[in-house]
């Protein structure tokens, strides 16, 4: 296959147009508006096939996705931290009401005082909305994971909606070279969707109706239940796309973690340069690896058990602040995920990355020395913010 440079805003465009999504509802705002803008040009010159919608917010692109796809409309969108923030009560309804939307977020931090670049404050606010949600360290993967999401959202197995998290600028306006597949390998993959409950003029359905306290508890119970059973498909989905492109996703994914006795935990792009990171370190005869978090939800509490079951000392990388409360939202979610474990490793939280700020190769390196250090002297409770001046 021919490989080719394409920026991961385009990336994710072109997995999107080989899905033959039937609608786009979307309002631009930075660092997401390539995604989109790139849309609305294939739709235009006539390369997809779809309803592109240009709403008047971001409220209302979430809304109007919320329509397509309940009549059975393949349907996509794309957001960025205030645009998410702003779609944000119709995010809980998408996935209450089972509808297999599709959102790229080119992470982006939130205001005050306004940033345009990217952490992951924007993903951390709706971590707890039910919509399955997956990180991407790289152009490649933008493109790979956007192709999954459609097949594991609309799977009726399923029926949850997908985010697809690609960091503001470090990948949405970043050119790499990448692998895309022919349309025939995508159809063979993807089948068309179909609701098996979608609106129907000829067979009416109520979506979204009222509940009284008297079964809320009990429709949301099954919501969780129906959520935590996405994982198999999930795994299924990534296991069918290696077979087909060669390239295999796992909710954890591993680095030089064998023999390491130090591990760093990431998500997104900053992940590429904590390998590098790693590579130095072991070079110099020290044991330290690297595992990144795939999967965000639902969280992949087995496979993270498992990775670190080896590990004395787990350093996490959070590039969101959880004010006034425990390290961070990841290393929190590892701290309690790791509670029950008899044998586990000392976690240290490192918060970094703060509105697009960089992380250098040299800051990792320096996070394992630090983190060490803090575990040795039992202080690795306290939440260490990295890169201030």
């Amino acid at each position: 296959m021919e490989m080719i440079g394409m920026e991961g805003s385009h990336a994710v465009a072109e997995a999107v147009k080989l899905a033959d999504a039937d609608v786009v509802a979307a309002y631009p705002i930075t660092p997401q508006t390539h995604i989109v803008e790139r849309l609305a040009e294939m739709v235009a010159d006539g390369e997809l096939n779809a309803e592109y919608i240009p709403v008047e917010s971001e409220h209302s692109a979430m809304s109007a996705c919320l329509g397509s796809s309940a009549t059975g409309a393949r349907t996509f969108t794309a957001t960025a931290g205030q645009g998410l923030e702003l779609m944000h009560e119709v995010v809980y309804v998408a996935s209450s009401m089972r509808l297999p939307i599709v959102m790229a977020v080119a992470n982006r931090a939130l205001s005050a005082p306004l940033s345009v670049w990217g952490d992951h404050s924007d993903v951390m606010a709706v971590r707890d909305t039910s919509w399955i949600q997956v990180f991407a360290e790289n152009g490649q993967q933008a493109f790979d994971l956007t192709l999954c999401a459609f097949r594991i959202g609309e799977d009726p197995k399923v029926l949850f909606p997908v985010m697809v998290h690609l960091d503001g600028f470090h990948l949405s306006h970043v050119v790499e070279p990448l692998v895309l597949l022919e349309k025939s390998q995508v159809d063979k993959f993807l089948p068309p969707y179909k609701h098996p409950y979608s609106l129907d003029c000829d067979r009416p359905v109520t979506m979204g109706a009222f509940a009284m306290p008297a079964v809320y508890a009990e429709v949301k119970k099954a919501q969780h239940d129906a959520f935590l059973a996405t994982k198999q498909v999930i795994l299924k989905a990534w296991k069918e796309y290696g077979k087909l492109s060669g390239r295999h996703y796992s909710p954890v994914e591993h680095y030089h973690t064998d023999d390491a006795k130090v591990l760093l935990l990431t998500m997104g792009s900053f992940s590429e340069t904590a390998m590098v990171a790693v590579d130095e370190l072991r070079k110099k005869g020290e044991k330290v690896g690297l595992i990144r978090l795939r999967l965000w939800r639902p969280f992949p509490f087995e496979e993270l058990r498992q990775a670190v079951a080896n590990a004395e000392v787990l350093i996490v990388l959070d590039r969101c602040i959880s004010f006034g409360g425990p390290p961070g939202p990841v290393c929190s979610e590892v701290r309690a995920a790791l509670y029950a474990e008899q044998k586990r490793p000392k976690v240290v939280g490192f918060i970094g990355g703060l509105g697009g700020r960089e992380i250098a190769v040299a800051e990792f390196k320096q996070m394992v020395s630090r983190g060490r250090e803090a575990a040795d002297k039992g202080a690795e409770a306290v939440p260490q913010i990295t890169g201030i001046r």
